[in-house]
């Protein structure tokens, strides 16, 4: 694992941008998973102003979105589907045949999981996972306690997750549940980029880094990739002791 802190959100959030751009210049048809929400949200405005100043053809690449909220269609403005249609694939020369989200209304989300397993091994695996850490910890929706040997599944959220999600979505919204790629995918992957920002994650990020590798806290699994990033602002990195 590599840690490289960065002065703000906007510096990190440019670096990360780039290494997407540069991984689809070297392999125009990279797998690439992306998480949505706040902290990603300026790496995909970036992302965007870099593809079209670079005229980066990214009509090649595989599209594997991180996660979903069970229940919650994608014209609602709080899911992740929303989200990517209109910060990235509406901006970008994404092919639609090339894109894969969780459906979150299907009637079998266990079957939902296992045809994303499949989309992501028929394509020879991740080449570039993204991720954010939530406050209790978690990656995607894979939750305090989770297991790091699954793949794709549904989880029971957290009541951390279901009330910190409220900020998605323009009126109360019951959650209960997620649908999401599990951490032997992160583990798998060929590339991963945790990214966090700001004094709120300051905590969870010392926790993560500097305490016991555990599934308590997802995200110190991310000290087992040979060849993840940790991108943090100067915020973000205030507690950490070394």
């Amino acid at each position: 694992m590599q840690l490289i802190v960065f002065k703000d959100h906007h510096d990190l959030s440019q670096q990360a941008a780039e290494e997407i751009i540069e991984l689809v210049k070297r392999k125009p048809g990279a797998v690439l998973c992306l998480a949505s929400g706040s902290t990603p949200l300026l790496t995909c405005e970036l992302l965007v102003q870099k593809a079209r100043a670079e005229n980066i053809d990214l009509s090649s690449c595989t599209f594997i979105g991180l996660d979903e909220w069970v229940g919650i269609p994608p014209e609602n403005e709080g899911s992740c589907a929303y989200f990517f249609h209109n910060q990235v694939f509406k901006h970008l020369n994404f092919s639609s045949s090339h894109i894969y989200l969780f459906n979150a209304l299907s009637d079998s989300p266990q079957q939902e999981c296992k045809e994303m397993d499949n989309v992501i091994f028929e394509n020879g695996g991740i080449d570039l996972m993204l991720v954010g850490v939530g406050m209790n910890g978690h990656i995607g929706f894979n939750e305090p306690g989770i297991s790091f040997d699954l793949y794709a599944h549904v989880a029971e959220l957290d009541e951390t997750t279901t009330s910190v999600g409220q900020k998605y979505f323009k009126e109360a919204t019951e959650l209960h549940q997620g649908i999401t790629l599990g951490l032997k995918h992160l583990l798998e992957s060929k590339k991963v980029l945790l990214l966090a920002n700001g004094s709120k994650k300051a905590a969870v990020i010392q926790k993560a880094l500097e305490g016991e590798i555990t599934n308590r806290l997802p995200a110190s699994i991310i000290r087992r990739h040979p060849n993840s990033t940790v991108m943090i602002d100067e915020e973000a990195a205030a507690m950490l002791k070394r």
